[in-house]
């Protein structure tokens, strides 16, 4: 079937990612790999390229488009050559639906242009030790100073991808009590400069994949946060948060579709090239039979990939419908990349092979943005149920 989702102007925008890609990132990747990080001047060239303006208006440097197909050819194409953009994807994908829906003209003019460039590169941090997705139990407090002027930031994060790198990071806290009818409320959201004093980046924490994404705790001891870099409104941060649920799981949920196509590439390729008993493991009928499963598999999780995508674009992705879409995905991605990662044998289980590296990129998406178990409550609500 013909896709419809990507026009000449996303064709394009694929050849020069792929071209950067064999050019910058490919060559110097296992050094990444072994670093735990991607390199902060990597991001320059992210914003040299581009890849940071596309949804940013035209004022502030942007292209000045509304639309998250490019990143979906950004997915395919790190995927499909197993590599990573390190923290980079939180910059677009989660910092800057927050910066276009609650900074005002004045902070769009502070933030946007360094934003484009890579000049400031942001991180948004939620999850607090202890609480996980139970966002509404977080502890960190804001507390504003008697003149008026400032807030007193306390508390601390975990698991925060782009943590290390971050110059500015979107703080999750709590500036009120939550009442008695709504726990929920009293959050409220911070535009905080790293640099501050009291800001510190504890350990750069250890995980079993996507080892170029940094990630890191965050500590805030009476960290003084500016009342102009407050984004929104006061004790409103929850429901701001639950605004962009839907483009956060998209994102999951097409890069895992981009994942377990790019596994069907390597497997093929592997059992082509590789041989046992005297002929390719691809003449093998149990090879033909894997890769054909997995073949389909890859086109189902395509196509609701794509009609998710395009109802995104379109404003009209529900939250039960991202959730149906990142269960789908992440479960496919889960069966086809084991499937693969089983074709290659004893190869499939060493780093040098990108199916590996894979396999443990692939593990998180079942996990953050919200478990698969969520997602089933989530549409199970939707249903009546």
């Amino acid at each position: 079937m013909r896709r419809t989702v990507f026009n000449e102007d996303h064709e394009a925008f694929r050849e020069t990612i792929r071209a950067f890609i064999e050019a910058e990132v490919v060559p110097v990747y296992d050094e990444w790999f072994q670093a735990g990080q991607a390199p902060r001047e990597f991001y320059y060239k992210l914003g040299e390229l581009g890849v940071f303006g596309i949804n940013v208006p035209e004022e502030y440097g942007g292209a000045g488009l509304d639309t998250h197909k490019f990143e979906a050819v950004l997915y395919e194409e790190t995927a499909r050559a197993g590599v990573q953009f390190g923290g980079s994807g939180v910059h677009v994908l989660l910092a800057l639906p927050y910066l276009k829906m609650l900074a005002t003209d004045e902070q769009k003019k502070r933030y946007l242009p360094k934003f484009v460039t890579g000049e400031e590169m942001w991180a948004i941090a939620m999850t607090e030790p202890g609480t996980g997705s139970d966002l509404a139990g977080m502890k960190t407090t804001a507390k504003l100073s008697e003149d008026g002027t400032h807030y007193v930031l306390n508390g601390a994060k975990t698991f925060i991808t782009g943590g290390v790198h971050a110059d500015k990071v979107i703080v999750c806290a709590r500036t009120s009590a939550p009442t008695a009818e709504d726990r929920r409320f009293g959050i409220s959201l911070f535009a905080v400069d790293t640099k501050s004093e009291g800001y510190s980046i504890g350990r750069k924490l250890d995980k079993l994949g996507l080892r170029t994404s940094d990630t890191a705790e965050l500590a805030f001891v009476d960290v003084k946060v500016p009342v102009e870099d407050l984004l929104g409104e006061e004790n409103k941060g929850f429901y701001y948060l639950g605004h962009n649920l839907a483009s956060e799981r998209w994102g999951i949920a097409f890069g895992a579709y981009a994942q377990a196509k790019a596994a069907v590439r390597f497997a093929k390729q592997y059992v082509q090239e590789r041989t046992v008993f005297g002929k390719p493991v691809a003449h093998f009928q149990n090879t033909k039979f894997e890769l054909a499963a997995c073949q389909a598999e890859v086109d189902a999780a395509e196509a609701v990939a794509d009609r998710a995508t395009e109802a995104l674009d379109a404003g009209e992705l529900t939250p039960a419908e991202a959730a149906s879409a990142k269960l789908f995905c992440t479960e496919v991605a889960h069966r086809v990349i084991d499937r693969c990662l089983q074709l290659h044998g004893g190869y499939g289980y060493m780093n040098e092979y990108p199916i590996a590296r894979l396999y443990a990129d692939n593990r998180v998406n079942r996990i953050y943005g919200g478990t698969s178990e969520i997602m089933k409550t989530i549409i199970a609500k939707d249903m009546g149920l």
